[in-house]
C-alpha cells in the first residue's frame, strides 16, 4: 500500500545549528554563571527527565544547585540553539512539494516552548497537517503513543504512514513498533543504520533522493 501521509522528525533530520551542540551549551552554561554540562550527561539527563514545556527541569537535575536559576539556563541553551538553527539545504521546497501528494506531519520531541521556538523561527509552521510535540504528551519517542498521536491528528492509519528521523532506536524502532515504515536519515559522526528501516538516505542526499524512495514503497 502506497504511504498516505509523510511524517519529520526535526532535528538532526530537516534542521541542524551551525555550531554544534556542545558549544552551544557552553554558551549557555556560561552566560547563565553555572558549572560546565557536558553533552552526553545532558543527553542522559533529558532522556530521563519530563520536561513538558521548557528544558528547566532537566538543567535542575543536572546542576543540582539551589543558587543556580534552571529557567535562566534553559532560556540561554533555547537563545543559542534559536540563533544557531537553519534547515538543510532545500528543505522547505521538499515539505511543500510533497504536501501536494502527501499528508504532512511533524513529529519532535523535547519541552513545548523549545520545539515550538524552533518551528517558529523556521518559519514552517504552516507546511505541516499535523503537528506533535512530545513535552505535551505522556512521554516522548519512542513511546508508541506519540506516534499513534501523529497519525491520529493525520487522519491515518500507522500502516499508511512513513516516519523520517535520524535515531535508531527513537525514531525507527518507535515508528516500526506502532506499524509505519521508517526511513533513516544519515550523517558523518550520527548513529548506525537501524536493520528495520525500508530505506537509508544520507542527509545531504535527503531533498534529492526522498521523493523517489517514498514512490517506490
Amino acid at each position: 500500500m502506497p504511504p498516505r501521509a509523510v511524517v519529520f522528525d526535526l532535528d538532526y533530520t530537516l534542521a541542524v545549528t551551525a555550531r554544534d551542540r556542545q558549544r552551544l551549551l557552553d554558551e549557555a552554561t556560561e552566560r547563565a554563571g553555572v558549572r560546565a554540562i557536558g553533552r552526553e550527561e545532558y543527553l542522559d539527563t533529558h532522556d530521563e527527565t519530563d520536561a513538558d514545556e521548557t528544558r528547566a527541569p532537566i538543567f535542575d537535575r543536572l546542576l543540582d544547585d539551589p543558587g543556580a536559576d534552571p529557567e535562566a539556563v534553559a532560556t540561554a541553551y533555547r537563545e543559542a540553539i534559536s540563533d544557531a538553527l537553519e534547515p538543510i539545504p532545500g528543505a522547505e521546497g521538499l515539505l511543500r512539494d510533497l504536501r501536494a501528494d502527501y499528508r504532512l506531519g511533524l513529529l519532535t520531541d523535547g519541552p513545548e516552548k523549545a520545539q515550538a521556538t524552533k518551528i517558529d523561527d523556521l518559519g514552517w509552521r504552516d507546511l505541516f497537517d499535523a503537528i506533535v510535540i512530545t513535552g505535551l504528551l505522556p512521554a516522548g519517542k519512542p513511546d508508541p503513543r506519540t506516534f499513534e498521536r501523529i497519525c491520529e491528528n493525520l487522519d491515518v492509519d500507522p500502516a499508511e504512514a512513513v516516519y523520517i528521523g535520524d535515531r535508531p532506536a527513537k525514531d525507527v524502532a518507535g515508528a516500526t513498533a506502532v506499524g509505519m515504515a521508517a526511513i533513516q536519515v544519515t550523517f558523518p559522526g550520527g548513529p548506525e543504520a537501524h536493520p528495520d528501516a525500508v530505506a537509508t538516505i544520507p542527509r545531504d542526499e535527503l531533498v534529492e533522493r526522498l521523493p523517489g524512495v517514498l514512490a517506490e514503497l
